[in-house]
């Protein structure tokens, strides 16, 4: 009798696959990284940042830098202009964009306030748009920007309801990136979390000095919220017991572009 002695799937074949996707994910974690700087960054920051070395780091910015991702000036790099066409593209056809920006003017307009609409990405947000309101904020926020979960109400509703295990993700991602200091903690994240049970999150000098936030997450269908909306007010403009009260115009706002949101990936 013979005898099949059966392969297991993904043998030495699907190895090139594995090797490619392992600097695929590296590529993007240099990316990330000079998103996240607000300034043109050199080798060595990158490496430290990313904990990879000095060769691998350079390997990767000029295979980004081939296709425009990354430009050099001197010794320092930053992001390229091939990132323009994919941010036009985002914002003309993603629908939390396209949705979201009518939605926003109407309540900046009913409340006098800037609003902000964000995105999860990973353990941090994403500001995709943007309305200032009467009192304009003193400090420039653009598109695109990656901001923490830690601080600020349209931060921490996305994870109000998180488990311990995931808000210790949460601080040590955050701590990584650059968000929080090296001695953060889960107990200093809880003290600035929502009320258990509480449908909106409230922010004050958290991620700016003299600024008052709160935030609702959109509904989906998964139950976890991915997209988050805020209120923001310079503290001059007005008051805790203020902004508060317009929570439930701001939950009315997240409703509606829930509800245009519908069919939608989101």
């Amino acid at each position: 009798m013979t005898v099949t002695t059966a392969q297991p799937t993904g043998g030495v074949e699907d190895a090139p696959k594995s090797s490619n996707m392992r600097s695929l994910s590296r590529a993007m974690e240099v990316f990330a990284e000079l998103q996240r700087a607000e300034r043109p960054q050199r080798l060595s920051d990158l490496a430290r940042a990313t904990g990879m070395s000095l060769p691998t780091t350079l390997r990767i910015l000029r295979v980004l830098q081939d296709f425009g991702m990354v430009s050099q000036t001197d010794k320092s790099y930053r992001i390229g202009p091939a990132v323009l066409p994919a941010a036009k593209s985002f914002l003309e056809n993603d629908p939390l964009a396209v949705a979201g920006r009518p939605v926003l003017q109407q309540l900046a307009t009913q409340t006098g306030m800037s609003v902000s609409l964000h995105t999860r990405l990973g353990f941090e947000r994403i500001l995709v748009a943007r309305v200032q309101g009467e009192a304009p904020m003193q400090y420039d926020l653009p598109l695109g920007k990656r901001l923490p979960l830690t601080r600020g109400a349209a931060g921490k509703i996305l994870i109000a309801d998180a488990s311990d295990d995931e808000l210790e993700q949460v601080v040590s991602a955050s701590i990584a990136a650059g968000h929080e200091e090296p001695g953060f903690t889960l107990e200093e994240l809880r003290s600035r979390m929502p009320e258990p049970g509480a449908n909106y999150a409230y922010s004050a000098d958290e991620r700016v000095t003299g600024v008052l936030s709160v935030g609702v997450a959109l509904t989906n269908r998964t139950g976890r919220p991915n997209e988050s909306i805020a209120l923001n007010c310079p503290a001059e403009a007005t008051t805790e017991q203020k902004i508060k009260a317009r929570v439930p115009e701001l939950r009315r706002a997240a409703q509606r572009l829930s509800e245009l949101l519908e069919g939608s990936v989101y």
